[in-house]
């Protein structure tokens, strides 16, 4: 196969610090490559070298070669490439018309990207805006993006992050057919069965350099094969903290509301994790925003200790802020670019508990630490950390909190298997110690039978099923929920 796009000796150094050092990548039309390796190796810095994008300041060395070849880009956290100002119907109009024609034409463009990208119920898709979509609906509008620009290669970074079985299995599917179409395709992952399925080559990098490649089969042993830990037997529950009674929520579209939550019940006790799991667009993530004061077109009651909670994070007080945490999907977009992360973290414990800044700062450092996060790391702004070192940032801040209960939208996304289980194993520590209550947004299923005590399953923005983690998981009732576990 041809090659379209390469990455020769390139070195990157930012501040001093080599982030790449000696990378090189082959690009082939009609092919999968893979980079792999922990968060922080260089993958996302290869990747975007390919587009001539770098970080700030960054010195560049090396040669990345592209032979006039048209680059897409799926970026790791989709929100940051998307306009917040137009609805997503817009967005992808108005890439659709770069390529002329009449508006019957523009408009067939972008019914078959949307066919492509796999994006279920694209009507309603089109009329949001992008704050008013999952994650996984803002993947999708991005990858129809970099469909409709005609690319010959596209680098997807993390394109599973954020996705339920259902749609990542679409998301595979998609990416093979484009590769099948003659484009190359760079896939940057932590995802090892995504990376098996998919990809032709695997390159490893850690440390920002290559430490192995080769054929995915090679590489990629079932000695690296993470299992998925066992499921936790059922515990008595404590207290309730939170509880959510007939909350019914919508979206604000261009032609009304668009109904997102119907008549939804939940609680939330002390010491105890309540996944909530269902496909991408199902009303998950609004759920959890309604919680945090985040999304207030809902209605319903949301109780905390049994007192009601302001609709508006902006009316609850510092008692109340603190008490109810939100951990972001996207944890780019929850910080200041221009402040050192260790001193936005230290704020939380200042602001909402009323902590002198030095003990603050102390403090954050140690809760950075037990995260695997370096002093030198906590010092940097938030654009010198990876996707994965920003999302243990943000669990970090939202934790010197001291919640009764902690929000986590898709908290393991994009995270290599070892700092998965190092997330995992301080929310369990936490939440064994009866000081956290846990609802956990996710479409990782090992992490939910990992972490929770209970299980609730939405779709369409109802809860289909619920029940205990180990009933759930291993004899599933709905057909909803056993597509979704595969059984």
């Amino acid at each position: 196969m041809s090659v379209v796009a390469e990455v020769r000796d390139l070195r990157v150094e930012i501040g001093g610090r080599t982030v790449v050092d000696g990378v090189c990548v082959r690009a082939r039309a009609g092919r999968v490559t893979a980079l792999v390796g922990p968060s922080g190796s260089g993958k996302t810095t290869t990747g975007l070298a390919l587009l001539g994008e770098y970080p700030a300041g960054a010195r560049v060395g090396g040669h990345v070669l592209t032979a006039g070849s048209a680059v897409g880009y799926v970026p790791q956290h989709p929100a940051a490439v998307l306009n917040p100002a137009r609805r997503a119907g817009a967005l992808l109009r108005d890439v659709a018309a770069l390529g002329g024609g009449s508006r019957r034409e523009v408009r067939a463009r972008v019914e078959e990207a949307l066919l492509l990208a796999r994006i279920p119920d694209p009507g309603a898709v089109l009329r949001r805006f992008p704050h008013q979509l999952s994650g996984g609906q803002q993947q999708r509008v991005v990858l129809a993006q970099a469909l409709l620009r005609g690319a010959r290669v596209i680098v997807a970074d993390e394109p599973t992050t954020g996705q339920d079985a259902v749609t990542k299995r679409g998301i595979v599917t998609e990416l093979a057919a484009v590769a099948a179409r003659g484009v190359a395709v760079v896939l940057l992952s932590h995802d090892l069965d995504v990376v098996r399925e998919l990809a032709d080559e695997v390159v490893v990098l850690g440390g920002g350099r290559v430490v192995d490649r080769g054929p995915a089969a090679e590489v990629l042993g079932s000695r690296l094969r993470v299992p998925p830990p066992a499921v936790r037997a059922a515990r008595t529950r404590g207290p309730v903290r939170l509880e959510a009674r007939e909350l019914t929520a919508a979206h604000r579209t261009g032609r009304g509301a668009a109904p997102a939550l119907h008549g939804i019940g939940l609680e939330v006790a002390a010491g105890e994790c309540l996944a909530l799991i269902g496909r991408s667009g199902s009303g998950k993530t609004t759920l959890g925003r309604c919680l945090a004061g985040l999304h207030t077109g809902y209605d319903g009651r949301i109780l905390w200790r049994g007192a009601p909670l302001p609709r508006s994070v902006r009316s609850r007080s510092r008692t109340e802020l603190a008490a109810v945490q939100y951990v972001f999907q996207d944890p780019k977009a929850a910080f200041d670019e221009y402040r050192p992360v260790r001193d936005q973290v230290a704020r939380t414990a200042v602001r909402l508990r009323g902590a002198a800044p030095g003990p603050a700062r102390e403090e954050a450092l140690r809760m950075l630490a037990e995260l695997g996060l370096t002093e030198e790391q906590a010092a940097r702004r938030p654009g010198g950390l990876s996707g994965g070192e920003l999302q243990r940032a943000a669990l970090a801040r939202a934790l010197l909190a001291r919640p009764d209960v902690l929000v986590c939208d898709e908290i393991t996304s994009g995270l290599d298997p070892v700092t998965r289980g190092v997330v995992l194993d301080v929310l369990t520590a936490r939440r064994d110690r009866g000081e956290l209550g846990l609802l956990l947004i996710t479409h990782d299923l090992a992490a939910a039978a990992a972490l929770a005590d209970r299980i609730a399953v939405l779709d369409g923005g109802r809860v289909v099923e619920e029940g205990p983690a180990h009933r759930l998981l291993d004899a599933p009732r709905h057909a909803f929920t056993r597509a979704l576990t595969g059984r």
